[in-house]
């Protein structure tokens, strides 16, 4: 029952999150608004991290699973990416390199933000 409740908590933020996108006239897509409420229901405290812990836990080890049929469909079309295949390596390592840098140095500036404690 437990991964229903938490489950159920992370499904309904979404459902929101299409709520939101439905009646807002801004181009975000719907599952940001969801993770945007589940952020401020997180700081706020009207949910606990303990109430979704484990069923987001186990979402992300299921993650890498999804991006088999993106992996399937690159090499599906491969012929047709033939042709563009040296730009496309080169924004796909780029824009790796960015995320990369980028989220070390904000990882940075939060843990030097608390001091140095690590939540």
């Amino acid at each position: 029952m437990k991964y229903v409740k938490e489950a159920g908590i992370i499904f309904g933020m979404s459902a929101a999150g299409e709520i939101l996108n439905q009646l807002l006239p801004f181009p975000v897509p719907a599952g940001v608004y969801g993770l945007f409420l589940l952020l401020i229901c997180l700081m706020t405290g009207l949910v606990k991290l303990e109430m979704l812990e484990t069923t987001g836990n186990w979402m992300l080890d299921a993650m890498p699973i999804m991006f088999v049929p993106a992996c399937v469909g690159i090499m599906d079309s491969f012929g047709e990416l033939k042709s563009v295949l040296v730009p496309f390596l080169v924004i796909a390592v780029v824009s790796m390199a960015m995320v990369m840098g980028v989220t070390g140095l904000v990882a940075q500036w939060i843990i030097r933000r608390n001091g140095g404690k690590r939540s």
